[in-house]
């Protein structure tokens, strides 16, 4: 097949995919078609099938990982944990809706950080919806800030978003040094949401809550066992980095630790734990990747190449973050991950990767189709019979995107400076 051919091949499949896996039609997984569609470019010559082969071996440790993430945030949800931040969040803020922003901030970027965009976007979302209603808040500045943070504050650590996995892979950097780098951003990008979300919202945040929470109330208690092994495989993130182990070892022996207690105990089930670690999805992942390759090795990465700017200088890495956004909101963000960070190892090493990775995650709080994550969140709100406007989304992205691009990597120029990156 011909180079234009296979690029305009590997193009119309890879966004006949991304359509399938917006549209999910019948509920059917993302996996259905992208499986398929990366079995054609390789059975038609667009990818070989070593190069397949090659990009699968790279993403598996990467979806291992991944799936045992997962599955550590249902059983945190298992053991009453984001029940139990409802309820803290809920006597915290007082009948007041700008403690309570505060204070889901607060919870909303920690989980993000620690359990990863799906379990603030699965798990907590629902919870907040529940708990605003309850004081009589409106709900909709707290629901949006699920969304928002889980993309936006999932810069932090390579736990906290499938986009870092992939980032933390192609730039090299350790576990340890990663977080480090990204300190300060992620901290930066939380603090002009929350600004943003202050000024954008002030009419719903004046209004107090008429329903306080009744004293006889008490938040739900939550394992110290559980919360010791948790911590415990945070720890054992760190430590396997520096001992030069797959951190996704690390992820796989907590959530089986945990996971044997939560099935002693009966706060789960075999199935449950199977359903979230959500394997039809980690194939999507692996064939993405491989839809991917087809499309840069067929031109497209040569074009991308000449545009995505090099060096470290805080213009470049601005270039960067700016354009991994507008590609993000073309094609979603796991794609644009997967085409960006190599040109940007290429173009300005570690560093450069990391400011795709800004561009990926805060990106897509302008568009629905920008993440995945967003996707779902829109979908978990339907499911709960609360609707969203996708104006307002667009509006209310206009307004933190930009500020929240020029911030975050404004600030991870510093820390490399400040790290000698």
């Amino acid at each position: 097949m011909t180079q234009p051919m296979g690029t305009i091949l590997a193009m119309v499949l890879l966004l006949g995919v991304l359509g399938f896996a917006v549209a999910r039609p019948w509920n059917l997984p993302e996996a259905v078609l992208a499986v398929p569609a990366a079995g054609v470019v390789v059975a038609l010559g667009v990818v070989e099938p070593g190069r397949a082969f090659s990009e699968i071996s790279t993403l598996l440790p990467v979806v291992a990982f991944l799936a045992a993430v997962l599955v550590l945030s249902h059983l945190c949800h298992a053991e009453g944990l984001f029940a139990a931040a409802g309820a803290l969040m809920a006597r915290g803020a007082g009948g007041s809706p700008q403690r309570l922003l505060v204070l889901l901030f607060g919870v909303a970027s920690v989980v993000t950080a620690v359990l990863s965009l799906d379990a603030t976007v699965v798990l907590l979302t629902p919870v907040v919806l529940a708990t605003a209603t309850r004081a009589g808040m409106r709900p909709k500045p707290y629901v949006y800030a699920t969304t928002h943070l889980a993309n936006s504050a999932s810069v932090l650590m390579p736990i906290s978003n499938l986009t870092n996995l992939l980032a933390l892979t192609a730039s090299g950097l350790s576990f340890a040094r990663f977080t480090a780098l990204m300190a300060l951003p992620w901290v930066g990008i939380v603090a002009v949401e929350y600004l943003v979300f202050r000024r954008f919202f002030a009419s719903e945040l004046s209004l107090g809550g008429d329903r306080p929470l009744p004293r006889g109330s008490d938040p739900q208690r939550v394992s110290a066992v559980t919360t010791a092994f948790v911590c415990a495989t945070l720890a054992g993130f760190v430590l396997a980095a520096l001992l030069g182990v797959p951190p996704a070892w690390a992820a796989a022996a907590g959530a089986l630790i945990v996971g044997v207690r939560a099935l002693a105990r009966r706060q789960t089930t075999a199935a449950s734990l199977l359903a979230a670690a959500n394997l039809p999805f980690c194939l999507f992942v692996l064939a993405l990747g491989v839809l991917v390759l087809g499309v840069t090795d067929s031109g497209l990465g040569a074009q991308l190449a000449r545009i995505v700017p090099t060096g470290t200088s805080l213009p470049a890495l601005l270039g960067i973050a700016t354009l991994a956004a507008v590609v993000a909101n073309l094609l979603n963000n796991l794609p644009a991950v997967l085409l960006l960070t190599p040109l940007a190892l290429a173009a300005g090493g570690p560093v450069a990767c990391l400011a795709v990775l800004i561009g990926v995650n805060v990106g897509p709080n302008l568009t629905y189709v920008g993440s995945l994550a967003t996707l779902l969140w829109r979908r978990v709100l339907r499911e709960h019979d609360t609707g969203v406007s996708v104006g307002e989304f667009s509006r209310l992205g206009a307004w933190s995107v930009p500020a929240a691009l020029v911030v975050g990597t404004s600030l991870l120029w510093i820390s490399a400076l400040m790290l000698g990156e």
